[in-house]
């Protein structure tokens, strides 16, 4: 499947092989969803890494038949999510976790293994794995891309929902040798609500991007011809992540600047109410729709690109988010605008030495930031990153940070 949240558990299988370690991946068969990138599985192709696929009984396995579904309008969306969250605790992908339980202990009966990795969401599955860990003894590491209880999207229609979850949470937790998260706020969270975890059991191993990617990319790309100041945003709209704010500040900026040339390209899913606002704003000239792109295309879209733009809205514990795009974006060593909460990516964003930050919803500071920014491209002063910070979020030495926590868990439970 496609999307950032594949990339992350990608990553790391096509590097722990360099650490000493031999995955064997326990996934879904073919399933319907929203993007599909076959570039991805293509990055474990010739690694020492084993892939065992399962089909489960969640909608999205039933509907594995019609392949790529389109992206429902985010009402729809929306209330979509909220039937499932009222229906399924703590996800909808239990009936898939639980085949992917019996797929786990075949595998165990057959040979031996010295740790059991699980990434989430969904949740579902690290209760599966919390299962496999009891039964075989074999220590456990969890993988929070998210918080589970408190996740800024999740809905609990009634408090007894939202108990459900803290004491599935909690349960899995204490069959947990080792916890990583993605940043200190997730991390802090964690263990003011579970005050039982010890603090140098939760490890923080960020998001990051794949340096040869972006080597590979530069040896393909052709050179730019146009005159255009070229912004970029990769990903999709959902929830309070809303192109609204950015694309009044281009109508604003546009007046301030009016013989400036740029592009705006989007890379991944708009949905029509997005590209109907665009037109509405008068700016389906200067749009350019990619639709959803392999993360190699992408990768090549970013590095062609003057400035990359994202966005985070002030939603639940929006402190806590680690937005996979970010980090995606410090590989391309471009500008950046990011318009974010106070919290992780904030953070994250001024230490990368290159990014103008706003608040997500502060329509005239983003088109202060645009101009700002258009005009020192303009005399070719925009900011350059710090490059030893940048350094930091290199894949492969993140998944040497993986290997470690592996191997410590390894120790805690001989």
């Amino acid at each position: 499947m496609g999307l950032s949240g594949v990339q992350r558990v990608t990553k790391f299988m096509k590097y722990l092989p360099d650490f000493g370690w031999q995955p064997h991946v326990v996934t879904t068969g073919p399933t319907a969803y929203y993007a599909h990138d076959e570039s991805l599985l293509a990055d474990i192709e010739g690694r020492d890494v084993i892939v065992h696929r399962t089909v489960g009984k969640d909608p999205n396995s039933l509907l594995k038949n019609k392949g790529t579904v389109a992206m429902p309008r985010e009402l729809v969306r929306k209330t979509l999510n909220r039937l499932s969250s009222a229906i399924f605790i703590p996800d909808n992908k239990r009936g898939w976790a639980s085949q992917a339980l019996q797929t786990g202990r075949e595998l165990c009966s057959q040979q031996s293994f010295d740790a059991i990795w699980v990434s989430g969401p969904p949740f579902s599955s690290m209760m599966a794995a919390a299962k496999l860990s009891t039964e075989t003894g074999i220590p456990l590491v969890l993988d929070y891309r998210d918080l589970w209880f408190g996740n800024q999207f999740a809905f609990y229609p009634t408090p007894w929902h939202a108990h459900q979850h803290k004491l599935f949470e909690y349960d899995v937790l204490t069959h947990a040798a080792k916890v990583v998260v993605t940043n200190r706020r997730i991390k802090e969270r964690l263990i003011a609500t579970y005050p039982q975890l010890p603090f140098d059991d939760v490890v923080i191993i960020p998001h990051g991007y794949d340096a040869e990617d972006f080597a590979l990319a530069r040896k393909r790309m052709p050179e730019r011809t146009d005159a255009a100041f070229r912004i970029t945003y990769a990903g999709i709209f959902y929830e309070f992540i809303t192109p609204k704010y950015f694309l009044e500040a281009v109508v604003a900026f546009r007046k301030e600047r009016p013989g400036a040339i740029i592009e705006l390209h989007f890379a991944g899913l708009l949905r029509d109410e997005h590209r109907k606002r665009i037109r509405k704003m008068g700016l389906a000239d200067i749009v350019q729709d990619h639709g959803y792109c392999s993360h190699t295309d992408t990768v090549e879209l970013l590095l062609s690109s003057d400035l990359l733009w994202m966005m985070v809205g002030n939603g639940r514990n929006a402190d806590t988010i680690s937005s996979g795009k970010l980090y995606e974006y410090f590989g391309s060593g471009k500008p950046l605008l990011v318009s974010v909460p106070h919290g992780a990516l904030r953070k994250d964003a001024e230490r990368y030495g290159a990014a103008k930050i706003t608040d997500p919803t502060d329509v005239p500071a983003i088109t202060a930031a645009l101009i700002e920014l258009y005009d020192g491209w303009k005399r070719g002063q925009l900011p350059m990153p710090d490059v030893e910070v940048q350094r930091l979020y290199d894949r492969r030495s993140l998944t040497g940070e993986l290997g470690k926590v592996l191997a410590s868990a390894m120790l805690l439970h001989p």
